[in-house]
């Protein structure tokens, strides 16, 4: 930037405002139903209080999640920024087959339609990425989101940070319910998740396909054992 121009306010905020949008609770997209296997550890007694809730959740962030899921929506930005749809289309097709259960394959295919449909009813979303977005049959909500930032011009790892806030402040929220623990717990769970995210958004991006992995035996077993579970708060 030239010495004596600086940029508008509103050009350096606006990226920023939508990425909390985009990461809020109160985004319409139905997150606040699943628990993603988390009710199940609950009710077998593996989480239990706010030291046990603190190591699981922690431990499928920087799993799965860290390792599988953020480096997804990084691939599906760059594809999103360089206009190749070809690759968007077999990126959402293999993230759908990596999930374990009946419960996470409807849960992701849910919120990614409830995010779509919020994003075309917004009168000021690109077109053009609004017609990329409808022609994905089935989109996930890693392809939807990741969508949403594009079209947002959210810088990558600020979008990453956003998306692994999103998805802790979800499961922490489903522990403060199905635990339970107080308000003051969850946000001692989140100061300490939090932490960790720059890291890992930073170590996601730099992944490519091959390096990355959804091996997570007892997050998949949680989760199919959840559909079965006699009585539930959660979806999955």
């Amino acid at each position: 930037m030239a010495p004596g121009h600086e940029a508008e306010p509103h050009a350096v905020s606006q990226p920023l405002m939508r990425l909390l949008q985009l990461s809020s609770p109160a985004l319409p997209v139905g997150a606040y139903t699943y628990s993603q296997g988390l009710e199940w550890a609950v009710e077998q007694g593996t989480v239990h209080d706010e030291a046990s809730a603190q190591a699981w959740i922690g431990a499928v962030q920087e799993g799965a999640v860290a390792r599988f899921e953020a480096p997804w929506v990084a691939q599906l930005l760059a594809a999103w920024l360089r206009g190749d749809d070809a690759t968007l289309g077999t990126l959402d097709a293999e993230f759908l087959a990596s999930r374990e259960s009946a419960e996470l394959r409807a849960e992701t295919l849910q919120m990614g339609h409830s995010l779509r449909r919020l994003l075309l009813d917004l009168p000021d979303f690109p077109s053009g990425h609004a017609a990329r977005l409808c022609a994905i049959a089935e989109p996930s909500y890693p392809l939807a989101w990741s969508c949403a930032a594009s079209a947002w011009e959210i810088p990558a790892h600020d979008a990453l940070c956003g998306y692994l806030w999103s998805w802790a402040e979800n499961q922490v929220m489903a522990a403060l319910k199905s635990v339970p623990l107080g308000q003051s717990a969850g946000q001692r769970m989140l100061a300490i998740l939090g932490t960790r995210m720059p890291a890992l958004a930073a170590a996601a991006l730099q992944m490519s396909p091959e390096e990355t992995s959804n091996f997570a035996p007892g997050f998949a077993i949680a989760s199919s054992r959840h559909e079965t579970q006699y009585t539930r708060l959660f979806r999955s």
